[in-house]
């Protein structure tokens, strides 16, 4: 079946749209709905101080809907076996990407022109462009040890919400604290950095305007099936890389980032280990109801993210808190997950660092996210 962009004035049916933008998500390359989330290598070696991570605090904050266990399935019946949940997983799967609506995959290769190239001490980064989706030129900065002589792991950073965009990531400008892609090019990493759509030909348009700029596109979808589909294509980016090795790939963000990559990590398996920063993990902790994230629409959905990590158990998920989107209350959610990762075995590779320094990223929290990703990936 042929998946194309809506035209602006074609009618379809929200339930039509939805079931094929699912079909033709889970046919794709791009998003692997079974398989390689379920494995675990327990041949790596961990972090020395993953049994300091924080796993489990106490009640709910006010206002919190409850977190249903996740194993339980549709029928109320306990799930105790790997098989069973993973029949389950699918279930949870389809009712998330029901209500995202998401974008059929692009199946062009990705293509990169070349704008800009520098090399800041040891590394070449390159700006560059390529197709999201199909007609739709995108931006991104490339980042790669000058000295490169095998295939490498790689990383997707992901911005948050600054005027930098994608310059803050890459180390052009902006908090060097959170110039993740450059600090893990000049440790080894092939590193990408693409431009969220909220910024994508923007000039004076508001983040309302550039939501609804899309949804002309594709009606019945969401800001974040829009986020989820520009990070999926990030990953096609690095995985047309010569120099990248496709089975090591990991993901970093903050804020903003920090959501996309809990939604990147739990619908797509190409993704082996996360470091997700002050995103906020419950719908209640940050303003996952605007218009350019979930919408209105989730607090009838009644669904919470504490299903996502199940979706990404068994793989090394970070999150990393400073008591602002993020912090103890956020440990109910990862205690929630924790009977999804026994079923694959001790230790938990999942679990809180709170530095308890606000919304930001202190050293001690750049330092022991690189370690994660260079340890997992």
């Amino acid at each position: 079946m042929e998946m194309r962009p809506r035209v602006p004035g074609e009618t379809m049916p929200r339930r039509a749209f939805l079931q094929s933008s699912v079909l033709a998500l889970v046919a794709s390359t791009g998003f692997r709905a079974c398989g390689s989330p379920s494995q675990r290598n327990d041949s790596i070696r961990d972090v020395p101080w993953l049994g300091e991570l924080e796993q489990r605090g106490g009640a709910l904050p006010e206002g919190t809907p409850p977190l249903h266990p996740l194993l339980t399935d549709s029928s109320g019946q306990p799930i105790t076996s790997r098989s069973a949940w993973e029949r389950h997983r699918e279930e949870l799967r389809a009712v998330w990407l029901d209500y995202l609506g998401p974008l059929p995959p692009n199946s062009n290769p990705p293509r990169l022109e070349v704008l800009e190239e520098d090399r800041p001490d040891g590394v070449i980064r390159q700006l560059v462009a390529y197709e999201g989706e199909p007609g739709i030129t995108v931006q991104g900065y490339l980042l790669r040890p000058a000295e490169v002589r095998d295939r490498r792991p790689a990383v997707l950073a992901l911005h948050s919400t600054v005027n930098e965009t994608i310059r803050q990531p890459a180390g052009v400008e902006g908090a060097p604290e959170k110039a993740f892609a450059l600090d893990l090019a000049r440790q080894g990493f092939v590193a990408f950095c693409p431009m969220c759509f909220l910024w994508h030909d923007r000039g004076e348009r508001s983040y309302e305007e550039q939501t609804e700029r899309f949804m002309q596109r594709y009606p019945g979808s969401t800001g974040m099936a829009k986020m989820l589909f520009d990070a999926q294509r990030g990953l096609d980016v690095l995985e047309s890389l010569g120099d990248v090795d496709p089975n090591r790939i990991g993901i970093i963000g903050h804020s903003l980032g920090g959501k996309e990559v809990l939604y990147l990590a739990a619908f797509d398996s190409r993704v082996r280990a996360v470091v997700s920063s002050e995103g906020g993990i419950g719908t209640g902790h940050s303003n996952w109801d605007a218009p350019w994230y979930l919408g209105e629409g989730m607090r009838a959905f009644g669904r919470e993210h504490h299903e996502l990590l199940g979706l990404i158990a068994p793989r090394p998920f970070l999150l990393v808190g400073g008591n602002s989107a993020d912090g103890e209350h956020s440990l109910p959610f990862i205690e929630a997950a924790l009977p999804v990762y026994d079923l694959y075995g001790k230790p938990h590779r999942v679990g809180l660092l709170n530095h308890r320094q606000g919304h930001s990223m202190p050293p001690i929290a750049q330092q022991r996210s690189y370690e994660w990703l260079k340890t997992y990936v």
